[in-house]
């Protein structure tokens, strides 16, 4: 019972993050024992913007560790958001907010993706990035979508 309550306690202190679906992946290391390596690429909404989609693509390491999931993932990731409907705001946006994280070692390192609003061009901006426990990475990517009115079907 105590366990049940610390969970869900738990689970109402840290803000939702959008799951990935994966929409396809491709081969890019053939491995003798183990999955190959690949590159997927999921799809995963805004949690807190209704109307924008992002598509992440990024390395999965193969072979037995990653089989296991006890390897540790590429730093390098690309990352293109667009406006898939009508968009709305649900909440309050804070520079910086984490919209998805992802393991990508056993313990120590995540792919994220953070929000910002550039509130003078009425843009969204998407950041994704690697960190680790002592040292991130410097390799990200980026994306902007421009909050512009939805088209309404005659």
């Amino acid at each position: 019972m105590r366990l049940a309550n610390f969970s869900l306690v738990f689970g109402l202190l840290i803000p939702s993050l959008a799951l990935a679906e994966q929409v396809g992946e491709v081969d890019t290391v053939f491995k003798w024992l183990g999955p190959n390596h690949k590159i997927v690429v999921e799809a995963f909404d805004d949690p807190l913007v209704d109307g924008v989609t992002c598509y992440l693509s990024r390395a999965k390491t193969g072979g037995i560790k990653g089989g296991l999931g006890l390897a540790e993932d590429r730093a390098e990731a690309s990352i293109a958001c667009r406006q898939v409907g009508p968009i709305r705001i649900n909440g309050k946006l804070k520079d910086g907010d984490v919209v998805f994280k992802e393991r990508t070692s056993l313990v120590f390192k995540t792919m994220q993706v953070v929000r910002f609003f550039d509130e003078s061009r009425n843009t969204l901006v998407y950041l994704v990035y690697s960190d680790r426990v002592i040292e991130g990475s410097p390799q990200n990517a980026v994306t902007a979508i421009p909050i512009l009115p939805w088209p309404v079907a005659p």
